[in-house]
């Protein structure tokens, strides 16, 4: 199991989404990438190195941004967000 670590941003991104929602990545999706780091899809060009666990919820689809350090055992979490301008807003941030 990978130790799990937040970028600051990621608690205003969980504050936009629907409490029951919010709960229900933090307590269910999260603990499936620090499980299995490769769930996610490897990210290429200027988001090389990120991945991306994508899911779908009340017809919804959500995204999960992250970077996994092998060396460290840890996964930072750098967005998560629905998925509309999702990896514009990713490239904002990194």
């Amino acid at each position: 199991m990978y130790r799990v670590e937040y970028h600051p941003a990621v608690k205003k991104d969980l504050k936009k989404i629907d409490p029951q929602i919010s709960k229900k990545i933090r307590y269910e999706y999260i603990p499936i990438i620090s499980l299995n780091p490769d769930a996610g899809e490897r990210l290429s060009g200027d988001l090389k190195g990120t991945f991306s666990y994508h899911f779908k919820i009340t017809g919804q689809k959500y995204r999960i941004a992250y970077i996994k350090d092998e060396k460290e055992k840890r996964i930072f979490i750098q967005m998560i967000a629905k998925r509309g301008d999702f990896y514009s807003y990713l490239k904002r941030r990194i």
